[in-house]
């Protein structure tokens, strides 16, 4: 049985930057598996050294340095969109795992800088190349707490929102299936009606 206690406390210590380099989904499914015992504490390269070892004293297990198989500590850094150049495919808007991107459909994106937490997961979709990474000034350890709480807020609320989503076109799926089948029926049923009006025209 999965100890939630536990994983929430590893999920507090992650940077909140969902941005997958630790091999799994988000934040909290890697969580989950340093929990169950499947990942290890030093796959987060946003958290670093210093992260890890967070990690390992939470477990209480032995510090492991950063696995360079995961990719390397980077400093602070969140997107920009060259707007002059943005396409407005929504492609970016659909990879950001926090929304930190508004926009819409052939409309100039930009990226809320506030929300952005430099995961890097809109630059490969982007079909003009016009998103690119630029530095910012290190926070202190406070702010890098609360950008970390903001951000899993938003992942929590944008994965919310994505399951009702789903739920709601499922649903209208549903209904156009039983919609198309009635239709179906009914058709089916006149056509049957027809037939016979035909034959007993015939038999006359």
């Amino acid at each position: 049985m999965a100890d939630t206690a536990l994983i929430a406390q590893l999920d507090a210590l992650l940077p909140q930057t969902q941005c997958r380099q630790c091999g799994y989904a988000a934040c909290r499914p890697y969580a989950e598996a340093m929990a169950a015992g499947t990942a290890g504490t030093n796959q987060c390269p946003p958290a670093g050294d210093e992260g890890a070892r967070a990690l390992s004293s939470a477990l209480g297990a032995p510090y492991m340095p950063l696995d360079p198989r995961f990719g390397v500590t980077m400093p602070p850094a969140v997107a920009v969109i060259d707007e002059a150049a943005c396409i407005g495919c929504t492609l970016c808007i659909n990879a950001c795992p926090v929304d930190a991107i508004v926009g819409a459909t052939k409309l100039m994106h930009t990226v809320v800088t506030a929300a952005c937490t430099g995961c890097s997961l809109c630059l490969p979709p982007c079909p003009v190349d016009c998103i690119a990474m630029v530095g910012i000034a290190q926070p202190d350890e406070d702010e890098r707490h609360a950008a970390a709480r903001r951000a899993g807020r938003r992942y929590e609320a944008r994965e919310l929102r994505l399951v009702k989503n789903r739920a709601i076109a499922e649903k209208d799926a549903a209904l156009k299936t039983a919609a198309a089948r009635k239709h179906s029926t009914v058709q089916r049923a006149i056509e049957r009606a027809r037939a016979r009006i035909v034959q007993n025209r015939s038999k006359r």
